[in-house]
């Protein structure tokens, strides 16, 4: 879909992608890193309250891929 909605949030080192309309509200992302997901704050993703590899790996675990991410350029 060409006009799929997708937010960033980037914590310097990576970038986190968020396509709303993939999400099923598991809530894995903020059973996992409360800290770092608050879904009644905005912005509801915080990348800078976890570290890279921890965000990494619970985007991983995201089931329905709602959540990627891409390495920054250094």
């Amino acid at each position: 879909m060409a006009n799929e909605i997708r937010k960033e949030y980037t914590n310097g080192e990576i970038t986190i992608v968020w396509k709303p309309g993939k999400c099923t509200h598991a809530g894995v992302c903020v059973k996992t890193l409360p800290k770092a997901y608050q879904p009644k704050e905005k912005p509801w993703i915080r990348p800078e309250m976890a570290t890279s590899e921890a965000l990494k790996d619970q985007i991983g675990k995201c089931p329905s891929g709602a959540l990627t991410f891409y390495e920054n350029a250094r």
